[in-house]
């Protein structure tokens, strides 16, 4: 989406009381709005100065930060169905509600005249529940989605499910004289995968094991005289997705093989290894499951296309075909695609007798047969560097309110787009539904986004003056440097190399997976100045963890970014803030998620109560009375004195989080505040406070005598 041509005038009314505001004073450029941030204006600034000194008598030990934004755009706003395919970079495809942070999915990309499809990765996840709409093609498409959601019409570019809602503005919007790009899914419903029946199984076999299995069962004459019987079946394949695939379904009909090499690598193949039995139970037992059934079913077909595809087929250049020189076999295969749907043609036999069974249709009729026959060899599925081209009809149906409101997840992937069900679908943004509470609580925080575009700029200058003693510079302390704005004004990466350049060590506090984005630079960097990285997560319940952080990464998606960090050889503490009252401070929960963190190998945590601030209070108290009424009254008690929980709560929790800290080796994993801060500085062995920053998450003072570290803290909750 070009923001080009969305700037709003002064009498747009996007900002009352701008000039209250201070925004003409930071340097205003212009405001604009997008259908890709729903609800959220963005008013671009140049900013004069990018780093700010936190004052001495702030509770904060930071002396230094730089925030690229100033509001949040932090949410979920364009969703899907969780059971939606989503096209994978092998060709398979996934429910998107199994697709997590650094999946390679397939997305587009225009190159020249024409739009290609290429590998993308996954960069976020979000989960949300919306207004459910279905939109049905031509073809027997069905894809359930938010009405935010866009997808790309031929020749008419990106297009919403559905108009704006009243008063909302105007946006583009699918009708019944639009066509959808992509292959579309025919109708068929979604596959899950590793669930297949004996009847698939028993047809995978037959069409595997008839295209390329040895069966023998005779006699040799011996020297010495008289005869030696050979009972020996044989299966030697170079792919191992095969050999694994196939082993499993011998074993599950009883059948149990033996693996063994059978043939070296060389200039011009592959190596190969052979699954071998010379027993004559399994010999006839073999010969029984392979035999053609009197009634195959669906699943049986099915099977034996993926066996036999496996066996003897292939796809290139846009061409799937099946060869053998059986007319049984392929009589088999023709009955097996007439009876799924997949348009064919049998083509003459060569001069040696082998005939070939190739499916036509192009891409749509290919990817159904790979939905249909599901085969294990995953190289032969590959869609990339093939042009869009959308050869069946996705024409629109219908569009219908179902009236009810589902879950639905939101991936956002490097292209900005991704193959939802077989067509286009726009990289999913965020759109903010709830504020980071410890921050600016103002009516306009989650819908009036300020961006400091020339922020690296003018941080490179601060940074080069001689005055500038390379303190450490702390991100993510007001908001979140990789909110989803970051996706699109991508600031970060000039920061990270103005802040390296310059010598200066910095830490980066998130809950956005988008910082998986900038690892590569991150890990670069390291190698000149000393980073910390930190993300906060305080949930091992996904469900509750959506109830009280609306659209924001998963835990799951957490786990992995710190998985991520630390896999790239980067520290990376966790931040397990706010522990909710009755909520998440259970010894079970407390368990699964230290568990988790630890998994994940953090360098760090520290686990911090819920603080109820002035201007978030409300808001949180709203949501308790709406969800627990039942807890209301017992809130009141922990938070008799306003922001911060009794003492003698804090006392119980820290008994109950200690010996779990101790146990995952985290009992000493915390700093404290620097000397200077106001409020109560404390140890490993008193209870973490809003000042105790986790091993990993903040730059270590280098030397006696050097500025003191400047710790990180992330956007807390509340």
């Amino acid at each position: 989406m070009r923001w080009d041509g969305q700037a709003l005038s002064a009498d747009d009314g996007a900002l009352p009381g701008l000039e209250r505001a201070g925004l003409a004073r930071l340097g205003l450029v212009r405001s604009v709005t997008t259908p890709e941030f729903a609800g959220v204006t963005f008013h671009e600034v140049h900013a004069r100065s990018a780093l700010s000194k936190v004052p001495e008598a702030s509770r904060m030990p930071f002396r230094w930060t730089v925030n690229p934004y100033r509001g949040c755009s932090h949410a979920c706003a364009y969703c899907v169905s969780p059971t939606t395919l989503v096209l994978m970079a092998d060709g398979r495809q996934k429910p998107i509600g199994e697709i997590v942070v650094g999946d390679e999915i397939v997305g587009t990309r225009r190159e020249g005249r024409y739009r290609r499809y290429v590998t993308t990765t996954v960069e976020a996840t979000w989960r949300s529940r919306k207004p459910a709409h279905r939109l049905t093609l031509r073809d027997g498409t069905v894809i359930v989605a938010s009405d935010d959601h866009r997808f790309l019409a031929r020749g008419r570019g990106w297009k919403h499910l559905r108009p704006a809602p009243p008063g909302a503005g105007r946006r583009p919007y699918l009708t019944g004289n639009d066509s959808l790009m992509g292959f579309g899914s025919s109708g068929l419903p979604p596959v899950v995968h590793g669930t297949h029946g004996p009847d698939y199984r028993r047809g995978y076999l037959t069409g595997m094991l008839r295209g390329d299995a040895m069966l023998f069962d005779g006699t040799y004459p011996r020297k010495s005289g008289g005869t030696c019987r050979v009972t020996m079946f044989r299966l030697a394949l170079a792919d191992d997705e095969v050999l694994d695939r196939s082993a499993d379904y011998l074993e599950a009909e009883g059948i149990v093989v033996r693996r063994r090499a059978f043939a070296p690598a060389s200039p011009t193949r592959r190596s190969m290894t052979a699954l071998h039995s010379g027993r004559r139970a399994d010999f006839a037992r073999i010969n029984a499951l392979i035999d053609w059934p009197d009634a195959p079913t669906d699943e049986w077909y099915r099977g034996f296309l993926g066996g036999i595809f496996d066996a003897e087929g292939s796809c290139a250049r846009g061409v799937l075909r099946i060869s053998n020189k059986d007319r049984e076999i392929l009589d088999q295969i023709c009955r097996a695609m007439v009876r799924l749907g997949v348009t064919h043609v049998l083509e003459p036999p060569r001069p040696n007798g082998v005939a070939v069974v190739r499916v036509t249709g192009g891409l749509p009729a290919r990817q159904r047969f790979f939905r249909l026959a599901r085969p294990a060899i995953s190289r032969n599925l590959a869609v990339q560097g093939t042009s869009v081209k959308s050869t069946t009809d996705l024409g629109v149906a219908s569009i219908e309110d179902l009236h009810r409101t589902e879950e639905m997840v939101d991936i956002t992937t490097g292209t900005g787009d991704f193959i939802a069900n077989g067509v286009i679908a726009h990289n999913c943004f965020a759109r903010p539904t709830h504020q980071y509470l410890d921050l600016d609580a103002g009516a306009d925080f989650d819908s009036q986004v300020v961006v400091k575009t020339n922020v690296d700029q003018v941080l490179r200058a601060e940074l080069s003056r001689p005055s500038w003693r390379r303190e450490p510079v702390a991100l993510g302390t007001n908001t979140d440097p990789y909110q989803r704005a970051e996706g699109r004004y991508r600031l970060m990466p000039g920061i990270i190399g103005a802040l390296a350049d310059s010598g200066t060590p910095f830490s980066i506090l998130t809950k956005g997976t988008l910082l998986r984005r900038d690892l590569p630079l991150l890990v670069e960097a390291s190698q000149r100045v000393e980073i910390g990285l930190g993300v906060s997560l305080a949930f091992a319940d996904e469900e509750l963890q959506q109830a009280v952080e609306p659209g924001t990464p998963t835990p799951r998606a957490r786990l992995a970014l710190v998985r991520a960090v630390r896999e790239a050889g980067l520290p990376c503490g966790v931040m397990v803030a706010p522990v909710l009252p009755w909520l998440t401070d259970s010894r079970d929960h407390l368990r699964r998620l230290l568990d988790d963190i630890a998994d994940a190998g953090a360098s760090g945590v520290t686990v911090v109560p819920l603080h109820l601030k002035p201007g978030t209070r409300e808001w949180y108290l709203q949501w308790l009375a709406r969800d627990h009424p039942h807890l209301v009254d017992g809130y009141g008690r922990v938070f008799t004195r306003g922001t911060y929980p009794l003492t003698g709560y804090r006392d119980w929790l820290w008994e109950r989080v200690q010996p779990l800290l101790e146990e995952r080796g985290f009992a000493r994993s915390g700093h404290r505040a620097r000397s200077g801060a106001t409020g109560r500085h404390t140890d490993d062995l008193r209870p973490h406070d809003d000042g105790d920053y986790p091993a990993g998450s903040v730059v270590e003072p280098s030397a006696a005598g050097e500025p003191p570290p400047v710790p990180g803290r992330g956007p807390t909750l509340f």
